[in-house]
């Protein structure tokens, strides 16, 4: 009985000391968390300090975004926030830009196309930046030495000893387009891209026409090319009537398939031009008058001669079948009336006098209108095209330029290299003006030059003739030069436009058949060319590149 109740007595003595024990280890952490509480308050306040930096921060921010661009403000807003809590998917749609915003609002992005895309980036005020810096020498103009052996053909006078590289490209560019006649095709950049947006949409057919139909698709150019000119030797035009003596005029009618003749024999000829018989038309006599010059009307209803050594001239009415003489002029003041020209619209009669005089007369009445008079003594005259202008060359060399309307000289060059002034002539489209001289040399220079310098340069000086220039013409589109030179045989030229060179096949190497050459014309469409010689025949040559009479 003693031994249990000893045991019950130390398991209460030690359930007391457990309830001593107790309070002390409380005690102790209850002093441990005293310890701590001073670090959660600077910890707290720390926290409280950094959280109104950040709102003062945001403060000042959203003080300075009250000041900015709606851009700016949009940008800061998507970068930095408008608000402490913004949600993601708000951010992913303002970052996303309107093109999400407007997909999300129903709007199918698929259909845009990327043309779309660009115009959109272009609305949207994308301006292009401006060079970093910028070189001066890149803006100095160079000049460039314009003696230099290569460019002297470029200078314009002698003075122009320099010239900058824009106004030299500029310079090439003219002198090149005056060589091909024009501006070509493939040098028209406008002319070109409008041509291939057209001709993007006409391939397909093109080439099904193409896969249609067989046949030779080579065609010739309708430009006449150089070198070697196409041609054949037909009988004389005046086959059926020679002349007896020297044949000093050969043309052809300006509207009709008929060529005239005119020489020392006091006769006019009219021939029909087929090219095998040329049947003669009609003949007139003009009794003790032998005749220098003869010329068709414009309008091909008349033809006046002049004579050799007359005062008079005579006028064919062809349409009437009459004659009529023109006795000496009133106010004309002439021994001989040899030399004349018609105006191309059929209004004016210019007769060419001695001392320089040049008559105007109307070609309706015959009667004179005013006289101007060139420096010197005139050897041969021209119209301009539109007659409203007229070419004096005259015996010293120089070109006197004359305004119909006025009767007054507009201008004045001296023809380089002239010795003496022999003859003139006028393009049909008024480009060129060729200048023959006593020393063989025919001088060609367009119109611009003769109009604004004393001392124009020749886009072509051509010295294939060894004597006097006698006889210069342009055919009608102005692709063909003939020269021609009275003073020996064979000497007729015919010199290729704009390429300024010579016909190698013309006249034939070691046959003579032109002898002296005394007129020339080509027909109204340049089919045919013809060569009024000393023999009295009048040669006849089918230039074959041209299609009709």
């Amino acid at each position: 009985m003693r031994a249990p109740a000893a045991a019950a007595g130390r398991e209460r003595g030690a359930a007391k000391a457990l309830r001593m024990k107790a309070p002390k280890k409380a005690s102790k952490a209850t002093k441990a968390a005293k310890r701590a509480r001073p670090k959660r308050r600077a910890k707290l306040a720390a926290a409280n300090e950094a959280a109104a930096t950040e709102a003062a921060r945001r403060a000042r921010h959203l003080k300075a975004l009250s000041g900015a661009s709606g851009a700016e403000r949009e940008l800061e807003e998507l970068v930095f926030g408008d608000s402490v809590h913004v949600e993601e998917d708000d951010l992913l749609r303002r970052l996303a830009g309107p093109r999400r915003v407007a997909a999300a609002e129903g709007k199918d992005l698929q259909e845009e196309s990327s043309d779309s895309e660009v115009e959109n980036e272009a609305k949207r005020g994308l301006l292009p930046k401006k060079p970093a810096w910028v070189d001066e020498d890149d803006e100095a103009e160079e000049n460039v030495d314009m003696t230099h052996k290569y460019r002297k053909d470029f200078m314009k006078s002698d003075a122009e000893t320099t010239l900058t590289k824009k106004k030299l490209k500029k310079r090439l560019e003219e002198q090149f387009q005056q060589a091909m006649g024009g501006v070509p095709a493939w040098a028209d950049l406008e002319n070109r891209k409008k041509s291939k947006t057209a001709s993007s949409d006409s391939d397909s057919d093109e080439d099904d026409d193409l896969l249609r139909r067989t046949g030779n698709f080579i065609r010739s150019s309708e430009s006449l090319p150089r070198g070697i000119l196409k041609m054949s030797t037909c009988l004389p035009a005046n086959q059926e009537r020679f002349a007896n003596g020297k044949l000093v005029t050969v043309q052809f009618h300006p509207s009709a398939q008929v060529v005239m003749t005119a020489g020392h024999d006091r006769s006019v000829s009219l021939f029909q031009v087929d090219g095998i018989r040329n049947p003669k038309i009609q003949s007139i006599y003009l009794e003790s008058f032998p005749i220098y010059k003869a010329r068709f009307s414009v309008d091909g209803e008349q033809v006046i001669a002049t004579g050799t050594h007359h005062s008079m001239f005579f006028v064919y009415d062809m349409i009437a079948g009459t004659i009529i003489p023109i006795p000496k002029v009133r106010g004309v003041e002439e021994k001989f009336l040899r030399n004349f020209e018609l105006s191309p619209d059929g209004s004016f009669m210019l007769l060419i006098g001695t001392s320089g005089y040049l008559h105007l007369l109307s070609m309706k009445t015959k009667e004179l209108i005013s006289t101007m008079k060139v420096n010197g003594r005139c050897t041969a005259s021209a119209f301009t095209p539109d007659s409203s202008k007229i070419y004096s060359y005259s015996k010293e060399g120089e070109v006197f330029i004359w305004d119909v309307r006025s009767r007054k000289c507009l201008h004045k060059f001296e023809d380089e290299g002239s010795l003496e002034g022999k003859c003139i002539a006028v393009s049909k489209n008024n480009q060129y003006v060729a200048c023959g001289s006593s020393s063989g040399v025919v001088n060609l220079y367009t119109t611009d030059g003769c109009l604004k310098e004393k001392h124009p340069k020749p886009v072509k000086a051509i010295m294939n003739l060894v004597t006097s220039a006698t006889c210069v013409t342009f055919n009608p589109t102005t692709e063909i030069l003939a020269v021609a030179s009275r003073d020996t045989d064979e000497a007729v030229k015919l010199v290729h436009l704009p390429s300024y060179t010579v016909f190698s096949n013309f006249p034939v190497f070691r046959r003579k058949q032109i002898y002296l050459a005394q007129s020339m014309d080509f027909s109204p469409r340049s089919g045919y060319f013809s060569v009024a010689n000393n023999k009295g025949k009048a040669l006849l040559f089918r230039l074959k590149h041209y299609s009709s009479f």
